[in-house]
């Protein structure tokens, strides 16, 4: 009878309001708005890369095989079934060509802009004046001969 009682002690209206109160501050922290415009960006990154391998990539590569329609033709006939492995070998290509542009512009272009930034940071500001005459301080200091 334990959980029933506690259940029974939960307050939905108290409930509901911080779940209300918890997506109110995650939509407009900004994360959403970042979020949805990636995804708009991909897909329309997708279309480009789909025109890409079905208008361009693909009938070079049917110019290389025999065929009349290129890759579209590409099936295997079992009984009275067809099997269109040319449509899935245009899906393969496109996500090699999409894993090729994202490793182009995520590790290479981005790890650099990355790598830059750290370079930055990490180079330390030129010393001031205060420093420059304590270092000729302890310079001098170090060439004084030590008196025992």
């Amino acid at each position: 009878m334990e959980p029933f009682k506690k259940l029974g002690e939960l307050e939905p209206a108290k409930k509901a309001f911080t779940v209300l109160e918890e997506f109110k501050n995650f939509a407009l922290k900004g994360n959403v708005i970042d979020l949805a415009v990636g995804v708009i960006i991909g897909a329309a990154f997708g279309d480009i890369i789909k025109s890409l391998v079905d208008h361009v990539m693909m009938p070079l590569i049917g110019l290389l095989l025999p065929g009349e329609q290129g890759y579209l033709d590409w099936k295997w006939v079992i009984g009275k079934k067809e099997v269109p492995y040319g449509l899935f070998l245009g899906t393969v290509v496109k996500f090699l060509i999409i894993a090729l542009a994202l490793y182009i512009f995520i590790v290479k272009f981005l790890g650099w802009i990355v790598k830059a930034k750290k370079e930055e940071a990490a180079a330390p500001p030129p010393p001031t004046k205060e420093q420059e005459l304590l270092t000729e301080i302890r310079d001098l200091l170090k060439q004084r001969p030590v008196v025992p």
